[in-house]
């Protein structure tokens, strides 16, 4: 899962839009087939057909492009998960490597961030925490405002499948969102070994 949609997916649209047909290869076998010593362009596409037209490239899956934009803010509030998960880690670390007792309580949880930073007894490390506090309180506004942006066309674009995904043990809002997102249609996977890999 990458970050941004695939670089081929304007043209996919535009074919689309046109009637045309369209194959967008995997990135993974498009590096292997581009890995012979003698290259160019003609020699390059040669190998694509030569390889299409025996059935051999791996697709990849074109994306619909009315969800694609909202399938991308949700993979980039993954990003800002993992920064926020920074700065809590790092919050801890700082406690634990001043050998101070142990917090006691998840910072996760914005009521438990109180007094936090003043459980340092140097100005530096006092501001250091306060900054990693002030980021994480940030993150999680940020997020809030990120997830309702994200559930709204979510509830319009597959709301029966979203409401089916709820009903697993354990798949909360932000999983079946994942699901609905990087999943689309379950059809596209021939096997479970494709859907796995």
């Amino acid at each position: 899962m990458s970050n941004a949609s695939s670089p081929g997916t304007w043209l996919a649209d535009l074919c689309a839009r046109e009637g045309m047909p369209f194959v967008l290869g995997h990135a993974l076998s498009m590096k292997a087939i581009h890995g012979g010593k003698a290259k160019n362009d003609t020699i390059d596409s040669h190998q694509i057909a030569v390889v299409l037209r025996g059935g051999m490239l791996p697709q990849a899956y074109v994306y619909p492009a009315d969800m694609r934009a909202t399938r991308d803010l949700l993979r980039r509030r993954m990003h800002l998960m993992r920064k926020r998960a920074e700065l809590l880690a790092h919050s801890q670390n700082t406690n634990s490597q001043y050998n101070l007792p142990d917090i006691g309580k998840k910072l996760a949880s914005k009521a438990n961030r109180d007094g936090v930073a003043e459980r340092f007894p140097d100005p530096a490390v006092q501001k250091s925490m306060a900054v990693d506090l002030a980021l994480i309180n940030h993150d999680d506004c940020l997020l809030s405002d990120i997830e309702l942006s994200i559930l709204k066309p979510a509830k319009q674009h597959h709301a029966q499948t979203l409401y089916l995904l709820r009903t697993v043990p354990g798949i909360g809002e932000i999983l079946s969102l994942v699901l609905l997102y990087e999943i689309h249609d379950i059809g596209r996977f021939p096997r479970v070994q494709d859907f796995v890999s």
